[in-house]
């Protein structure tokens, strides 16, 4: 990997994004009891605490003893914090470390790292080129900070996290609900993001027929009716492991949300509210998404079509970083960052529309795709093969576009996220597509 980016500015970027990851981390592990820390809010989660230092494990691993070369400063714990020993179910049974000792030794390894990072050459080698062994912690810490977000929804109790609402849609409202995107080939994936992840690269060409696709994700009013038509009580809308999933565990509905009355309500963050029909639809499920996509007489997108209707400018013909152009994003382009702690209405964002008119493409809510996870053409694993590798293959679907609950630095038009087609506890949604006929 190279970049032409002065190490200077390189040096500045790293900073401010592993300094805005741990003041998030801190946010999220210092508003609630160690009690609650140290506890197992879902068999699907770690412990908070276990988070905690294994971000200061993973940041120790890969920037003090495989950049700086230096001995193990713990290393009786580096069993504990691989994410690959120990099932997450398992990891409250282990010696962990406890919440202060936690946050002292993830508060050591960030002292050592800024230290390093003022006298490293951001050169030499991929690991360092363009700051990448930086910038992939960064976005480690983000993941694990969406993670422990996943984590504060699943835990039950009084709400300890706030945050304003979105603001209601601005500009122009939505003059139609899908668009066509044109038929022929665009470059996939990248091979010129310097702190890009092993599973976005490299740029390949791919070809696509024409297609059209939501310009707003799917909304909990559409999912509604989806549910009144008696969605869930018919096989024939549903993939036959998805079929089985919900008569098993007697799901009728998104994740966390109950009937009072005639209304349907859901749990946030440990309040209680009304289910807001504007806002795209929220943990669902692969299987979930795929029925209400059948119901409604077309399809889930496929990763390709999602990236080119996110990333293509038929104008120029190129692939861009985001929707709207090349530009960081801003507060005006999408909703990320755990800014807010909902998604905001359907429509919302009009800056951050794509060239075609396609709203919400990054933010607000992780999107399913109808496709397997798999790599790119030349992929190469990178710097470890537990990243991706390990992952590729049908059990897991990818997700596109992030969520409210996703930094910037780990998201942009590229980035590619997967999960088992049954996960609900994630802050996953999706828009649906249909041919060209």
């Amino acid at each position: 990997m190279t970049t032409d980016i002065h190490p200077e500015i390189l040096r500045e970027r790293a900073v401010a994004a592993l300094t805005t990851a741990r003041a998030r981390t801190a946010g999220l592990t210092e508003t609630v009891s160690d009690r609650d820390l140290t506890a197992q809010h879902s068999p699907l989660m770690s412990p908070l605490v276990w988070d905690l230092a294994h971000i200061g494990n993973m940041e120790e691993l890969w920037l003090l003893r495989n950049v700086a070369g230096r001995e193990s400063m713990r290393p009786e714990i580096d069993p504990l914090y691989d994410a690959f020993e120990h099932p997450r179910s398992e990891r409250p049974k282990l010696p962990l470390l406890g919440p202060e000792e936690a946050r002292r030794y993830a508060a050591e390894v960030r002292g050592r790292v800024f230290d390093l990072l003022e006298r490293t050459p951001l050169e030499g080698t991929d690991l360092l080129s363009g700051g990448y062994a930086f910038g992939m912690i960064a976005q480690h810490e983000q993941q694990h900070d969406e993670t422990m977000l996943v984590t504060h929804q699943l835990r039950r109790g009084a709400a300890v996290l706030t945050a304003p609402d979105p603001d209601p849609p601005q500009g122009p409202p939505l003059s139609a609900t899908e668009v066509r995107v044109p038929g022929g080939p665009f470059t996939m994936g990248t091979s010129a993001e310097p702190w890009s992840l092993d599973n976005e690269r490299p740029a390949h060409t791919r070809d696509t027929a024409p297609y059209w696709i939501d310009t707003a994700p799917v909304t909990n009013a559409d999912y509604q009716a989806f549910m009144a038509d008696g969605g869930y009580r018919e096989s024939r809308w549903w993939a036959a492991e998805g079929w089985e999933q919900i008569r098993a565990h007697g799901i009728e509905a998104p994740l966390f949300w109950h009937r009072e009355g005639d209304a349907w309500s859901r749990r946030r963050f440990g309040v209680t509210e009304a289910v807001p029909g504007d806002e795209p639809v929220l943990h669902v499920s692969w299987y979930e998404a795929d029925a209400y996509a059948r119901w409604a007489g077309r399809r889930l997108p496929t990763e390709t079509e999602w990236e080119k209707a996110a990333r293509y400018d038929p104008g120029t013909g190129r692939s861009t970083r985001y929707p709207w152009g090349d530009a960081d994003p801003t507060p005006a382009h999408a909703n990320l960052g755990q800014r807010h702690l909902r998604p905001a209405p359907a429509g919302s964002y009009p800056a951050g529309a794509s060239p075609l008119g396609v709203r919400q493409l990054i933010g607000d809510v992780w999107e399913w795709t109808a496709s397997d996870f798999l790599p790119y053409p030349g992929f190469r694993a990178f710097p470890y093969r537990e990243y991706s590798e390990v992952f590729f293959g049908p059990e897991h679907k990818v997700l596109r576009g992030g969520s409210f609950a996703v930094d910037q630095v780990a998201c942009r038009g590229t980035f590619r996220n997967w999960d088992l087609p049954v996960r609900r506890q994630i802050f996953a949604g999706f828009r649906t597509a249909r041919d060209d006929v």
